[in-house]
């Protein structure tokens, strides 16, 4: 049976009295250990109560008002900080400071006498603060405790012995919503192996299998911040594995104020399995190209164009201009995006790429330095289906784009295109295909740098895979694959943009970059993880189709 607390706090009057009365008692302890706990009760009221019947009202006035002004009463004690405590010290500390400066003036001006003789003065400082601290903190514990009964108790193993690890344990130790047991460490350096992080053992990740097998732990939580990709993949397809739970703790610059609350901690995404290792980029040659211009996007409402969006506003642009047509999607990215734009650079267009007075006036007006066109159509079977508008967005709105950055004399143009284009076989393919061609061909006769960049699958783009599989997983399946031995290459929608950005600063104008998309996945093999992901057991939970 749970114990439920009552709501209201405890009257701050109670607790104003408490602490006089731990005062009172702090001060009494102060004389016994003075006159080492053998003076009797009579030779103490002879020898010290002259001196102390005068100083004793002064003495529980001063500590009262310290602790008004300090207002040390208010504060919820059953969820005392170390701020609580520094706060104590201080208003302490302070009513001591006064009594030490009470002393001389009461011995040389009134009745030759201290105030508090000084080893009284010190003993009382410190057993006041040591008494006022402590009776907050075993609140709190018992506050804490109390809350456990009738939860369940979580075992969990941290990925990383390091400080962002101790972090974790500790947040997660404080958390009074949930019981939970940090089991133990592991971690990639065997320097740490063996060694002990506040009580906890830390094994080596090579002893995952083991632990997983044999001890019978709820969940694994990745508390690394640049973690081996490898080593980081190996450990999720362990717990995939052997069924156990997998989260991972955001970045330390997107922490709330600065401090991690365990309601940032989420669940593997299946787009932190599929990535490679970490891309380095030139980012003061990119900083250098990019600072202080007039930057055009089209395509900025969707997946590809808002993240290059994003990541261009690290460069300190003068301007970027997010184009599409689509007018809810474009609102809804323009204000997400205003939590980055600290200087107000962004300007916001709804417009048609095919329209060519459209766009005549939009170059006319901002006159870009450079332009990142990602606005296209892209899904195969609809373009199958659509033919000419695949051409009048892909062909013809591409080159309404090139023209106008030739007449106003853009620096760069970058085209995303897409690995469709090589000898395409399908309408989509073929008019990224002449959208390449007639950019390239500009090369030769304008003083506009035309740069292609081409890549395939992008993991949690519009129209990909893995949102379509989430989908079927929510509805309770089946997910749907077509073949057992279809394969893709996958590369994530920052990664992606990244490598446009490399792409745009290296290009000299007329190269088609093609990205190294890493290694190929079989879509099966996606399709189980991401079941498994999601705490659902393969057969039992949900079905796997092959629809051929």
């Amino acid at each position: 049976m749970m114990i439920k607390l009552p709501e209201q706090n405890t009257p701050r009057w109670l607790i104003f009295l408490i602490d006089i009365g731990i005062c009172i008692l702090s001060l009494a302890i102060a004389y016994a250990i003075r006159f080492d706990f053998i003076a009797e009760p009579e030779l103490f009221l002879e020898s010290e109560w002259e001196q102390l019947k005068w100083a004793f009202p002064i003495f529980i006035l001063v500590r009262a008002l310290s602790f008004y002004i300090g207002k040390t009463y208010q504060g919820i004690i059953r969820f005392t900080s170390t701020e609580d405590a520094k706060r104590l010290f201080i208003t302490i500390a302070f009513g001591s400071a006064i009594f030490a400066l009470i002393s001389p003036l009461r011995f040389y001006f009134v009745d030759d006498f201290y105030f508090l003789p000084r080893p009284i003065l010190i003993l009382d400082f410190l057993i006041t603060l040591f008494f006022m601290i402590f009776s907050r903190f075993v609140v709190k514990l018992f506050y804490r405790e109390t809350m456990k009964k009738g939860k369940i108790k979580k075992k969990i193993l941290v990925y990383g012995a390091g400080e962002l690890g101790l972090i974790v344990k500790q947040v997660l130790e404080r958390d009074p919503k949930q019981l939970n047991s940090i089991f133990a460490y592991i971690d990639d350096n065997s320097k740490k192996i063996g060694k002990r992080l506040e009580g906890k053992s830390i094994f080596s990740t090579d002893q995952l299998a083991q632990i997983l097998k044999t001890k019978e732990i709820d969940s694994v939580i990745i508390g690394v911040l640049n973690p081996n990709f490898e080593n980081k993949k190996r450990v999720v397809d362990l717990c995939l594995e052997y069924g156990v739970e997998t989260l991972s703790i955001p970045p330390v610059e997107s922490w709330i104020n600065g401090e991690f609350k365990v309601d940032q901690i989420r669940k593997v995404k299946i787009e932190d399995l599929l990535g490679r290792k970490q891309i380095q980029l030139s980012i003061e040659k990119i900083g250098e190209e990019l600072s202080s211009k007039k930057i055009l996007v089209t395509g900025a409402a969707g997946s590809i164009g808002s993240e290059i969006v994003r990541q261009l506003l690290r460069f300190s642009p003068a301007q970027v201009i997010i184009l599409d047509q689509a007018e809810s999607p474009l609102y809804t990215i323009h204000n997400e995006l205003k939590a980055l734009d600290d200087r107000g650079i962004l300007t916001v267009v709804i417009g048609d790429v095919r329209n060519k007075a459209r766009m005549q006036n939009l170059f006319k007006t901002f006159n870009p330095n450079i332009v990142y066109h990602a606005a296209a159509y892209k899904h195969v079977p609809l373009m199958e289906e659509n033919p000419s508008e695949a051409i009048q967005t892909n062909v013809y709105g591409t080159k309404i784009l090139a023209d106008l950055s030739n007449q106003f004399d853009v620096q760069k143009f970058v085209m995303i295109s897409t690995d469709k284009a090589v000898n395409p076989t399908n309408v989509m393919g073929a008019s990224k295909r002449i959208a390449e061609i007639y950019c390239q061909s500009y090369n030769v006769q304008s003083n506009t740098r035309f740069v292609t960049t081409r890549f395939g699958n992008v993991l949690g783009s519009n129209g990909s895979v893995i949102p379509l599989f989430e989908k079927q997983i929510m509805e309770g399946g089946p997910v749907t694959v077509t073949h057992e031995e279809v394969t893709r290459y996958f590369m994530t929608i920052p990664e992606a943009c990244q490598l446009v950005l490399e792409a745009g600063n290296m290009g000299e104008g007329g190269e088609v970059f093609v990205f190294d998309m890493g290694e190929s996945i079989k879509i099966i093999d996606l399709a189980k993880k991401m079941i498994k992901l999601s705490g659902l057991v393969i057969g039992d939970d949900i079905e796997i189709k092959i629809t051929g």
